[in-house]
């Protein structure tokens, strides 16, 4: 199954651009964190492209649907997608982190037409995404929420409340996902706390569980195709990725989880990506 290849073809080059804007971005702000947004622009890029109802002209539009990313520390990834699909000019990419820039280092309502909800005390988002399926639920409307988390943020209690409440109310129109790219700030996540068995605790919870390669589209297609047939059930999609994922020196390494690459790397950042794009 997986992806049409002319639209994947399409989406990868659009994910290489992203990369590249993302680590520019991070460059000239002099802060952010490159790590959890190059792990995670792939199902970000996929579900705007392929996957979500939403229009950048009408961001309010009532049967649009919402995407909380609950990692808001990644929210680079989300800005640069967002600016493909013209939510604001691309030129206002260089705003990151800037005082009163639309764009800050945290999703902010209020601040950019298209952001859901103020994220980044991490584990509060999928209580919000909860709640959003539910009342779309209540209202009979076909929304579907989609909560991007980040791995060490399901160390929280409030997660573990939402993950009880989805299933008992039955919200199939609720997708989380989990950027498990096996890092945090503090060191790996199997040793400030261990998730393992993961897949396991999510099932167990009574959630329709699926375990992906976070940088295959055709897998991520699949697995969110494969949500839309759940009839009682919310889906959790755990997408295993690599933290810095494009960047040679990045790849994998916990340091680069908020911190940003001086004049030289990005140097080099940008002629490895610049390089595979072409």
């Amino acid at each position: 199954m997986g992806m049409v290849d002319s639209e994947k073809v399409r989406l990868q080059k659009h994910i290489g651009q992203y990369r590249i804007d993302i680590i520019k971005m991070l460059h000239r702000a002099g802060s952010g964190h490159p790590g959890g947004s190059l792990s995670a622009i792939e199902i970000i890029a996929y579900l705007y492209h392929h996957e979500m109802k939403h229009d950048a002209k009408n961001p309010e539009w009532a049967d649009r649907d919402l995407f909380v990313l609950s990692k808001g520390h990644g929210v680079p990834a989300q800005y640069v997608v967002m600016a493909e699909h013209g939510y604001f000019p691309h030129e206002e990419l260089k705003t990151l982190r800037q005082v009163d820039s639309r764009l800050q280092g945290h999703p902010s309502v209020g601040f950019l037409p298209g952001i859901e909800a103020s994220t980044g005390s991490l584990g509060m988002g999928l209580s919000f995404a909860t709640g959003a399926a539910l009342a779309a639920k209540m209202d009979g409307k076909a929304n579907r929420v989609y909560c991007l988390m980040g791995d060490g943020e399901t160390q929280e209690g409030q997660v573990w409340e939402a993950a009880m409440t989805a299933p008992k109310f039955k919200l199939n129109n609720l997708v989380a996902m989990i950027d498990y790219n096996k890092g945090q700030i503090d060191g790996p996540t199997n040793e400030i706390m261990n998730l393992e068995p993961i897949a396991d605790k999510w099932r167990a919870f009574n959630w329709h569980t699926i375990v992906i390669d976070g940088h295959d589209l055709d897998a991520i297609a699949d697995a969110l195709k494969n949500a839309r047939s759940t009839s009682d059930k919310p889906t959790m999609i755990i997408a295993n990725t690599i933290k810095g994922k494009g960047v040679s020196f990045m790849e994998g390494v916990i340091d680069w989880h908020g911190a940003t690459p001086n004049d030289e790397q990005t140097k080099q950042a940008l002629a490895e990506l610049e390089g595979a794009l072409s």
